[in-house]
């Protein structure tokens, strides 16, 4: 099951840790969804997600703060009993004494953010979707050309590093070589990044490692990219028969995703870079509307339409 660290969310959101005496770093969030809990405040256990992070807001605040210290004892004793990650105040809301006491007894983790409740829980929703997103790693390089995520896979030793370097001297950014990490944050969208151990380095066969951030500026590389196409590069076989007109597109699946897939042959004197640049603008016309096989399959239908009426004419 995917993870990540509580300290490492307090790190990237910037939040203050009210109960500094725990520690944060034994603590794991499985989960990306959030939890606000009004209706628990009040009562109703029913159906509670207590392994979600629990934010509270202006009106949750102001409903605690509301609450006789009775009411409060029984209250916090009953909703920090639940096996609950962490609790976040928003606005730079601060807890009663109770509740931290509580809290620290039950080794809850309290935190503490500067932003509203609704943009905290949108950053925070979207950063968890893709860190605990399903995962794969794959072998391949994933560029960001014109905008595409173009993940170049094929066997070892075929050309991808050395397609994915034309393209940076091009001007597109490198997200990862060698090993691609596939995350689906959606049923529409798979993102790549590079492990952190290989991020920005590329291998190249008889010269070794390269540092592309070094090389070529901060601005050639890139450390998320959604995987927008695939290209499979593969050894050219004369008595295979390839795609020329692109009239049905191929598709390769990851995580249950489908992806447009193009199998291009590779053999000596091909560019493979422009390659996957005229692949790349290719598939961003075809979303935006525009089908260059339908395009020449018009013109063609309307000249043997003309040809038709003149012969009718004669």
């Amino acid at each position: 099951m995917q993870s990540v660290n509580l300290s490492r969310i307090i790190e990237k959101m910037k939040l203050e840790n009210l109960t500094p005496e725990l520690d944060v770093a034994k603590t794991k969030i499985t989960v990306p969804d959030i939890n606000r809990p009004a209706l628990q405040l009040s009562g109703y256990f029913e159906h509670f997600e207590e392994q979600r992070m629990q934010v509270i807001g202006f009106v949750e605040y102001s409903y605690m703060q509301s609450l006789s210290a009775e009411q409060k004892d029984i209250t916090y004793e009953r909703l920090l009993s639940c096996d609950i990650p962490a609790f976040v105040f928003c606005r730079e809301l601060k807890p009663d004494d109770l509740f931290l006491q509580i809290a620290v007894e039950k080794e809850i983790p309290v935190l503490m953010t500067k932003k509203s409740t609704s943009s905290f829980m949108a950053e925070i929703i979207r950063w968890l979707n893709v860190k605990l997103a399903p995962c794969i790693r794959i072998h391949g390089v994933l560029v960001d050309v014109f905008g595409e995520g173009v993940l170049i896979i094929g066997e070892s030793g075929i050309g991808k590093s050395e397609a994915a370097l034309e393209l940076i001297k091009r001007g597109h950014r490198l997200v990862t070589d060698d090993a691609v990490e596939i995350r689906k944050v959606s049923d529409d969208t798979l993102i790549g990044s590079a492990p952190d151990v290989t991020k920005h380095f590329i291998e190249l066969r008889g010269i070794g490692i390269i540092d592309i951030k070094t090389l070529f500026g901060v601005s050639s590389v890139k450390d998320t990219q959604t995987i927008d196409l695939v290209i499979h590069l593969e050894d050219w076989n004369k008595e295979k028969q390839y795609d020329r007109l692109g009239l049905e597109e191929e598709h390769i699946v990851y995580l249950g995703n489908k992806i447009v897939c193009h199998y291009i042959p590779v053999r000596p004197g091909r560019n493979v870079a422009l390659i996957c640049e005229s692949a790349a603008v290719n598939h961003r016309q075809k979303k935006m509307g525009y089908n260059a096989t339908q395009e020449l399959y018009r013109r063609f239908q309307e000249s043997m339409k003309r040809s038709r009426e003149e012969e009718e004419d004669e």
